[in-house]
């Protein structure tokens, strides 16, 4: 499906495979192994693509047949008071997951007994998703009419 959605939208452009080729510094031989489906493209070149052509990932590999993702679904900022609460709740969860009282924990050990790495990744995580959470909070409870 790959090289059916590349051929096609190269034609659309009325480009060449070299044209094509050379606007991604590629061999107009490697245009024919994708469009063939004789090569397979890393995902970096994919993306590539997908943002030349203006397509989601998901429309080349041929998983849908919607060209484009829903810009509308775009999620509102933070504030300033939304960053303060979002660290000031962090800090607590960390709090409560390095005590050998609060929620105990991951196979009973504590965060102190994660090694560094691992401790900051899952501090990372803990901070991503409490951010997303509170973007979609937001969008999905913020009336209308102060939405931008």
């Amino acid at each position: 499906m790959f090289g059916n959605r590349l051929r096609e939208l190269r034609k659309e452009k009325n480009l060449t495979m070299k044209e094509l080729g050379k606007k991604f510094s590629l061999a107009e031989s490697t245009i024919s192994g994708y469009e063939n489906g004789n090569r397979k493209p890393d995902s970096e070149i994919i993306n590539a693509f997908a943002d030349f052509f203006e397509v989601s990932t998901d429309y080349l590999y041929g998983r849908t047949d919607k060209r484009k993702i829903d810009n509308k679904t775009e999620l509102p900022e933070l504030t300033a008071k939304d960053e303060r609460d979002i660290l000031r709740d962090l800090e607590k969860i960390i709090n409560n997951l390095e005590s050998k009282d609060g929620l105990a924990s991951f196979d009973g050990h504590t965060l102190d007994d994660m090694d560094e790495e691992d401790r900051e990744l899952l501090i990372a995580s803990l901070e991503n998703s409490m951010r997303l959470a509170k973007r979609l909070a937001k969008q999905k409870y913020t009336p209308k009419k102060y939405r931008k």
